[in-house]
C-alpha cells in the first residue's frame, strides 16, 4: 500500500501522460509549434515511442522574412553559420604569426564576402533539407510549413504560405517559437540591422558599429574585425558578458584590446541614427558624440516570439514575452508545454534539444525526465574563445559561502614561439567544505572543445582531489588544469581571504 501510495504522488507530482497515444478524439497526439532544436528534437522523439505527431514550420528555407526556418535560429541565422564566420574571421590572425614559424610572406589575401555567404547558403540550404527530409520525415513527423495561432487549449489554426488555412486539435501542444532580436524604440532604429540580417547583407560593411554586451555583440564584433571591417562595440554597461565570470570578461576585454582593432566604447549608448546622403550613417551617442559607419547591427536581447500565437485563448501564463514553466516543461494549463528560448531558461541549442528530448520521453516514452539546467557548458566565440562550465566566482561565494579559487595566466606555446602577446587564462573554482569542482573557466583558443570535456567531469561531481589525480596532456594548454595545486585565494562565510 505504501508503495503504491508513493508511485502515485510521484505520478501526480510529474508531468503525467494525458492519453496513450490516440486514446482521444483530436487530430494528433502531439502537435508541435515551431520547428527549431527543441521542436524538431520533442517531435522526432515523440514519433519515435509511438506518436502521432505533427510540426509546424512557417518556412522550410532559410532567409527573410522568417530567417528562422526548419532547424531554428541556430541552424538558419544562429550557431551554424556564425560558427563559420568565425573560422573565416581567424585566418588573418593565424596566418599572422606564420613568419614567426618560417614562413615569411605569407599572407591572407582579400576576403571576398559575397563568395563566402554564397558557400554559406548552400551550406545553410542542405541543412534545412536534412532536417526536413531525414530527420522529421525518416521519423514519420507530419511537416505543416505554416503558422500556427491557437484558438483553445486543444485547436490551433494553421495559416499556409500560399494563403490557405486550416484548423488542426491535438491532445498535447508544444510552443517551440524561439525568440526574436529586441531593438529599442530609437529615431532611426528602422535603419539597423540584427543577427537575422548581417547573414544576407550582399556587401561587407567597411565600418559597422555593433550594439550590445552580450555574447552575440561580443562575437560579431571579433568576426567583423577579423574579416577586415572597421568596428565599434558600444556596450551601455561598464563591462561586456554580464554573468560570466568577472575574470574571464575582464581577461577578454585586455586581449581584444592588445590584439584586435575592436573600438570598445562601455557606457555608451546610442540615441540617434541617421542616414546620409550617400547611404552611410551616423550613430549619435547619448553623450553627443558621432560615429560615422556603413551599417548598424543591434544584439541588445531577444523576446520570446509570442505575439501572433493567440496565448489568451489557452489560459497559459508569460511574462515579458517569455511562457512560464515548471521542471518539466508544463505550462500552467495541462496539456500545453513549451522548450527552448521562448521559456527564458537558459537559451542555448543543447538546452533546448535537453528540454525538447526529456518532455518526450515523459510524455510518450513512460520515463520521468526533469530538464537538469546545473552545470551546462558553453562557450563565447570570441577570440580568444571563453568556454564556462559551473558556477562564476561571483555565485560560488554567494551561494557555497567557503570556496577556494586556482588561476593561472600564461603564454600558449603557438603564441609564445612567435612572441605574440596573446595570453591564456584558466579558473578552477571549489567548494571548500565538499572539495567538488564546482566552476571551471578557460580564455584561450579551442576553449570550446576543450570545457566540453571538463564539463563531464562536472556534471558528475569531480572533486578537485580526482582533478589532481589526473595525468596530464603535455604539451598543452590544458593540462593546465590538473596541475593547479594552490589557490590563488579562498573565501570564507562569502568574504574574500587573500
Amino acid at each position: 500500500a505504501a508503495a503504491a501510495a508513493a508511485a502515485a504522488a510521484a505520478s501526480s507530482s510529474r508531468s503525467a501522460l494525458r492519453a496513450a497515444p490516440g486514446e482521444h478524439d483530436y487530430d494528433y497526439d502531439f502537435l508541435v509549434i515551431g520547428g527549431g532544436s527543441g521542436g524538431v528534437r520533442a517531435s522526432r522523439i515523440a514519433s519515435g515511442h509511438g506518436a502521432k505527431v505533427a510540426l509546424l514550420e512557417g518556412q522550410l528555407k532559410h532567409g527573410a522574412p522568417g530567417y528562422s526556418a526548419i532547424g531554428g535560429t541556430c541552424v538558419n541565422v544562429g550557431c551554424v553559420p556564425k560558427k563559420l564566420m568565425v573560422f573565416a574571421a581567424r585566418y588573418p590572425g593565424e596566418i599572422a604569426e606564420a613568419e614567426g614559424y618560417g614562413w615569411s610572406g605569407a599572407t591572407p589575401g582579400a576576403f571576398n564576402w559575397k563568395t563566402f555567404m554564397e558557400y554559406k547558403n548552400t551550406e545553410i540550404t542542405r541543412l534545412n533539407n536534412i532536417y526536413a527530409n531525414n530527420v522529421l520525415g525518416s521519423a514519420g513527423v507530419e511537416i505543416h510549413e505554416g503558422v500556427g495561432k491557437f484558438l483553445g487549449p486543444h485547436e490551433v489554426e494553421v495559416s499556409y504560405a500560399n494563403g490557405e488555412s486550416k484548423t488542426v486539435t491535438s491532445d498535447n501542444i508544444l510552443i517551440a517559437v524561439g525568440g526574436w532580436p529586441f531593438k529599442p524604440d530609437i529615431p532611426g532604429i528602422e535603419h539597423t540591422i540584427t543577427s537575422n540580417e548581417i547573414f544576407y547583407l550582399e556587401e561587407q560593411p567597411k565600418r559597422i558599429v555593433i550594439v550590445g554586451g552580450g555574447f552575440i555583440a561580443v562575437e560579431f564584433a571579433a568576426i567583423m574585425d577579423g574579416l577586415g571591417s572597421d568596428v565599434t562595440l558600444m556596450y551601455r554597461g561598464d563591462m561586456f558578458l554580464r554573468g560570466f565570470d568577472m575574470d574571464m570578461r575582464t581577461h577578454l576585454h585586455e586581449e581584444m584590446e592588445r590584439n584586435s582593432g575592436v573600438d570598445i566604447q562601455f557606457n555608451t549608448d546610442p540615441k540617434e541614427i541617421q542616414k546620409n546622403a550617400d547611404g552611410s550613417y551616423t550613430v549619435t551617442t547619448r553623450d553627443g558624440k558621432t560615429v560615422e559607419c556603413d551599417a548598424i547591427m543591434y544584439a541588445t536581447g531577444r523576446k520570446g516570439k509570442v505575439d501572433k500565437l493567440n496565448l489568451e485563448t489557452t489560459g497559459v501564463k508569460s511574462e515579458n514575452s517569455f511562457i512560464e514553466v515548471d521542471a518539466y516543461s508544463k505550462t500552467n494549463v495541462d496539456n500545453i508545454y513549451a522548450v527552448g528560448d521562448v521559456t527564458d531558461r537558459i537559451a542555448l541549442t543543447p538546452v533546448a534539444l535537453m528540454e525538447g528530448h526529456s518532455l518526450a520521453d515523459t510524455l510518450y516514452g513512460g520515463m520521468d525526465r526533469k530538464c537538469d539546467h546545473e552545470f551546462v557548458a558553453s562557450t563565447v566565440f570570441s577570440t580568444p574563445e571563453i568556454g564556462t562550465v559551473g558556477y562564476t566566482e561571483e555565485e560560488a561565494a554567494e551561494k557555497f559561502k567557503d570556496i577556494s579559487v586556482y588561476k593561472s595566466k600564461f603564454r600558449a606555446m603557438k603564441h609564445s614561439f612567435p612572441n605574440s602577446e596573446t595570453y591564456t587564462l584558466f579558473k578552477i573554482i571549489v567548494d571548500t567544505k565538499t572539495d567538488r569542482v564546482i566552476g571551471v573557466h578557460a580564455a584561450t583558443d579551442g576553449a570550446g572543445e576543450m570545457i566540453q570535456g571538463v564539463a563531464i567531469a562536472v556534471k558528475m561531481g569531480a572533486t578537485k582531489k580526482e582533478f589532481d589525480a589526473t595525468i596530464g596532456i603535455h604539451p598543452t594548454s590544458a593540462e593546465e588544469l590538473v596541475t593547479m595545486r594552490s589557490p590563488a585565494y579562498k573565501y570564507e562565510n562569502g568574504a574574500k581571504v587573500e
